[in-house]
């Protein structure tokens, strides 16, 4: 059974990167997104070169969204809702992956969520009904995701729809990761938060990418 394509939408920055690694070392099909083609087909040589065997290509945003099945979309919150409007036409019907968080410098240390509750909820809001938003690696340090270790960090997902939210669970185990559900789309406003606690103990404890792992785990 072939794989699904991913778009990984600011696939040329380094949490974008990483996934789009760790997807394409699982043997994913990838489209390394950009708002310039020329930044994305030179992220993907640099893909090709660490993965040889790797099904990677590279276009601008709308190009890479559209040749996709599931789309992630890695961009800084000053940049969500003008990418989201350039997809839109591109991804309905489609899974969208929103990992963006709110952090506004130089306080990014402090819990800032935007008016509409979170950013998961304005990609869902921008794009419609008909795209299946589905937030989720907020609380992953890019570094982790950029290697070859074995990474000591759940994944919280939230979504309104429990399909795509399984989908994203099994995407998060290829990539190395544990995922939980973590609720509606609406949960998504804790689990952002959470990422400017986490930059702050990172600064406070000199950690080098802290994250969070759920215990009690059934079995454990």
């Amino acid at each position: 059974m072939s794989k699904s394509v991913i778009a990984v939408i600011g696939g040329t920055g380094d949490l974008g990167g990483g996934l789009a690694y760790r997807w394409a070392k699982a043997g994913y099909p990838i489209v390394i997104g950009s708002r310039t083609e020329e930044k994305a087909l030179a992220a993907r040589d640099t893909l090709r070169m660490r993965l040889p065997e790797a099904q990677v290509e590279g276009a601008e945003n709308a190009g890479a969204a559209e040749r996709a099945d599931i789309i992630a979309v890695s961009v800084p919150f000053s940049h969500q809702h003008s990418t989201l409007e350039v997809l839109k036409p591109v991804v309905q019907g489609k899974i969208v992956i929103d990992t963006t968080v709110c952090l506004q410098p130089p306080k990014v240390g402090r819990v800032q969520l935007p008016p509409e509750g979170s950013a998961g909820l304005i990609a869902q809001e921008v794009l419609g009904s008909d795209v299946r938003v589905v937030s989720a690696f907020q609380n992953i340090a890019a570094a982790h995701l950029d290697s070859d270790h074995e990474i000591d960090c759940d994944v919280l997902v939230t979504g309104d729809d429990k399909e795509a939210r399984e989908v994203v669970i099994d995407l998060a185990a290829d990539a190395g990761l544990k995922a939980w559900s973590a609720g509606p789309l609406a949960n998504s406003a804790a689990v952002e938060g959470l990422t400017s606690i986490l930059i702050t103990l990172n600064r406070i404890y000199k950690i080098p990418g802290s994250g969070i792992v759920v215990t009690g785990k059934p079995g454990v």
